[in-house]
């Protein structure tokens, strides 16, 4: 025996003895899957719950399971400090032989003891135990994921607050910014709006200091509103140059026109000179106002074929801004004033001119609305002069009044646009020529529609689409009795 024991300890001489009580715990839980004081509070509730049910034991072996339980609980047998039996105590006197026969084993031993002998007497002792093992399995995969789901939502939370952080120091720096450029734009406007505050409120340095914030917030609104106007200018000169980059001749004479100096012409004045700027800024008014900007898709004349030569037309840039009083005196010095009469159609006939490419408009009204809308008519004109024209509408196509009515370079019509009898509310289609007669190709660039041009100024500009007329019609033919005072300018521009 004892070259046994050493021939194991050669082995493996780090191998816990199975005799020792953490050898036992060890096997035990190797066996089970479980600690072994686990598997032994099973064991018991099994036993104590199937007992006389589902397991049916000889005397003999619930005498031995109970001396296993009493020795787990108490250990070995002290005879002296038990309690006396009765004399007819038989079960009592059994048991106690049973857990005397026990002897000195541990309460190790003794749990190892009952487990071994109900799995041997019970064989749905193991099958019950597989079944509590994989529900605590389950219970732990449960709160694993439970512990996970808690730590994404941490993550999110943390990560929602990090986001949050953010957008408000981008916020805080959106508005230092903001206070910059209003700080800077209320430096330079401050005295003016302080002179103008004065004339208003004279004394009331209350009313003083509230027109001059209105003023002050006007005027940034007014400035981003600018701002993004020049970048739309900017990006549509950009698109038109690389258009013309495909065409060599027109590479050349983009470059011959970029030698010259540019003259900007007013259409209700005479030349205004040479001017070294080419920035399509000439449209705008010297002071920065108020304006927004919308686009209006044109629609061609369904005469117009590309076998013809003629090239498409792009959409109109138009806004408003609110300088109407300014704009009705300097159009009214400049000659661009005019009155609409019930019932007519005034036109103004711009010819395209050769040193520019861009036309731009600005109109207003006294009280009252009226109609505009602008066509291409596809044809040479021998003038680059500006006439205007005034129809009134009768019923079935009868001929028409006219009047001729010249501007200041004392230029007269050469050609007449009549008037339709078409709903501006609905807007008008496009041109359509009398009968028997030859009339140029017209496109129809922005439909005929009531504007409020009584309550601001109605502006727009459009790049040409080739050579030819524009026509800004102006329609009063919904009024039947009421004429109109119409303020208006036109200018060239590169």
């Amino acid at each position: 025996m004892a070259n046994k024991v050493e021939n194991n300890y050669k082995v493996n001489p780090e191998k816990v003895r199975l005799e020792t009580d953490q050898g036992i715990a060890e096997s035990e839980e190797r066996k089970w899957g479980l600690p072994l004081k686990d598997v032994y509070k099973h064991g018991l509730a099994f036993y104590k719950d199937k007992e006389g049910k589902a397991l049916h034991l000889s005397y003999e072996d619930r005498l031995k399971l109970v001396a296993y339980t009493q020795q787990t609980s108490h250990g070995p047998l002290d005879v002296n400090s038990a309690p006396p039996l009765g004399v007819l105590d038989v079960i009592g006197r059994d048991r106690r032989a049973a857990w005397q026969a026990l002897g000195q084993i541990s309460q190790i031993q003794a749990m190892a003891g009952f487990i071994h002998t109900l799995d041997r007497l019970c064989p749905l002792f193991k099958p019950y135990l597989e079944a509590i093992q994989k529900d605590l399995e389950d219970k732990k995969q449960q709160e694993l994921k439970k512990e996970e789901e808690e730590r994404a939502n941490l993550e999110l939370q943390n990560r929602i607050m990090l986001e949050k952080q953010k957008q408000q120091s981008t916020k805080i720096t959106e508005e230092q910014q903001v206070q910059r450029i209003k700080d800077a734009l209320n430096a330079q406007t401050y005295e003016q709006f302080l002179q103008y505050a004065q004339l208003q409120y004279p004394g009331n340095f209350d009313q003083q200091a509230i027109l001059i914030r209105q003023l002050q917030d006007k005027h940034y609104q007014q400035y981003i509103q600018q701002l993004a106007v020049d970048q739309r200018l900017a990006n549509s000169n950009i698109k038109d140059a690389a258009d013309d980059k495909e065409n060599d001749n027109a590479n050349d004479k983009e470059k011959e026109v970029k030698d010259e100096p540019v003259t900007v012409t007013d259409c209700n004045l005479n030349e205004t000179g040479d001017v070294p700027s080419t920035d399509s800024k000439s449209m705008q008014t010297t002071e920065k106002t108020e304006t927004n900007e919308y686009i209006e898709e044109p629609r061609v004349d369904e005469n117009t074929d590309d076998e013809e030569g003629f090239l498409s037309v792009e959409a109109v840039r138009m806004w408003t801004r609110g300088d109407i009083v300014k704009f009705k005196s300097s159009a009214q010095e400049g000659g661009g004033r005019l009155t609409v009469g019930h019932g007519e159609t005034i036109t103004v006939r711009v010819p395209t001119h050769p040193r520019a490419r861009c036309l731009c408009w600005e109109f207003a009204t006294d009280n009252y609305d009226i109609g505009f809308g602008l066509y291409f008519e596809w044809s040479k004109s021998p003038t680059t002069e500006v006439t205007v024209h005034v129809a009134e509408s009768d019923e079935e196509e009868e001929e028409e009044d006219e009047e001729e009515y010249p501007i200041p370079d004392g230029t007269f019509h050469e050609y007449t646009i009549h008037g339709t009898r078409v709903d501006p509310e609905r807007g008008c289609r496009r041109e359509r020529p009398a009968a028997g007669t030859a009339r140029p190709l017209t496109s129809l660039v922005v439909p005929v529609y009531r504007r409020d041009c009584h309550t601001e100024v109605y502006a727009g500009s459009h790049t040409y689409p080739g050579e030819g007329v524009y026509l800004l019609k102006f329609d009063n033919t919904y009024s039947l009795w009421r004429s109109k005072t119409l303020y208006y300018k036109v200018y060239y521009t590169q």
